[in-house]
């Protein structure tokens, strides 16, 4: 199957997605009543075709070359060195001007390419939102896929036994992220005439860890400055609000084990500043849901992001 120049592997129909969030922080989370098949399975590297390099560089010191593999129905991307940003498109007669940089998930080891990152993407182009997802640098971790499961095991434990940084000693970290992120919004905005899209209404959306390379791309991406943005089961910690921090569109399930159980101070340091935010704590999803067809309510998370990009006039060409 092509998808906008993307070659993939047919998946089965399955609803679970292991996924890993904050720096150092990773948790494998089955969350589908279906039956499941939680194998890692290495597959070869998708063809890319209209993947645009960005500036940013290889990443330094990295010896382990990219790599991909099936879970859970769905595709991931390992060891990336090389950011790229593929775009996504409308269909012009329905293009509204608006565009949205997506971040997949996956504790800065990993990326959901399919279900955070290709499928978010592909829904936004069809309700008529230019959409480019980021394929941001990773940590290194072992090529073999025995020896990266033994890596996540030693990571799960120290991650239990230590406290959680908070978002900003979190964002400290990520400086080869940023960067890729800040080059993103800068080819966008470089290219903007070609795609059709209004420099000032360019925003981003980020899962997870792709939540918190979206909270570091608002508040320390200097010359990104997101128009709007959207964070999806990521970090809830309170810290400080800019005054003109972007509208955010938050979303989280009550049973996430890694983000709902420390209270939703983000949001209310949101609100404190006076600066709009919508917030929908699904009472089921867990960790990771993403584009996966669930049962829960946290399936609609897409559809309410949806509304609230109509409610801000990104489904229509600016007047």
């Amino acid at each position: 199957m092509n998808i906008n120049g993307l070659e993939k592997p047919k998946p089965p129909a399955i609803s679970v997605l292991a996924r890993l969030a904050g720096i150092g922080l990773a948790l494998a989370l089955a969350t589908s009543a279906q039956a499941r098949d939680d194998k890692k399975t290495p597959i070869a590297i998708p063809a890319q075709p209209n993947a645009i390099t960005l500036n940013t560089g290889p990443l330094p010191g990295a010896t382990t070359p990219e790599s991909w593999h099936s879970q859970y129905g769905s595709v991931f991307a390992r060891n990336v060195t090389v950011a790229t940003l593929t775009p996504f498109l409308p269909d012009p007669a329905k293009a509204t001007g608006a565009a949205v940089i997506v971040a997949p998930g996956g504790g800065f080891r990993t990326l959901s390419m399919e279900n955070e990152g290709w499928d978010v993407a592909k829904a936004l182009a069809d309700k008529g939102v230019a959409a480019f997802v980021l394929k941001y640098r990773l940590h290194q971790t072992p090529a073999d896929m025995a020896a990266f499961d033994r890596s996540m095991g030693e990571m799960f434990a120290a991650a239990a036994r230590q406290p959680r940084p908070d978002v900003k000693t979190s964002i400290a970290g990520l400086g080869p992220q940023l960067a890729d992120s800040r080059a993103a919004f800068a080819l966008v905005r470089q290219r903007a005439g070609e795609w059709h899209v209004d420099p000032d209404r360019i925003g981003m959306v980020g899962f997870s860890a792709g939540a918190m390379l979206t909270l570091a791309t608002t508040l320390a991406g200097e010359d990104a400055k997101p128009a709007f943005i959207g964070l999806i089961y990521g970090p809830l910690s309170p810290l400080a609000v800019p005054a003109d921090a972007p509208p955010a569109f938050v979303a989280i399930a009550a049973d996430d084990p890694l983000f709902a159980n420390g209270g939703f101070g983000l949001v209310d340091s949101w609100r404190a500043a006076k600066r709009p935010v919508e917030f929908h704590l699904y009472e089921q999803g867990g960790h990771g849901f993403g584009m996966y067809p669930k049962t829960t309510t946290s399936t609609g998370w897409f559809d309410a992001y949806a509304r609230w990009l109509g409610m801000h006039g990104m489904l229509k060409p600016k007047s």
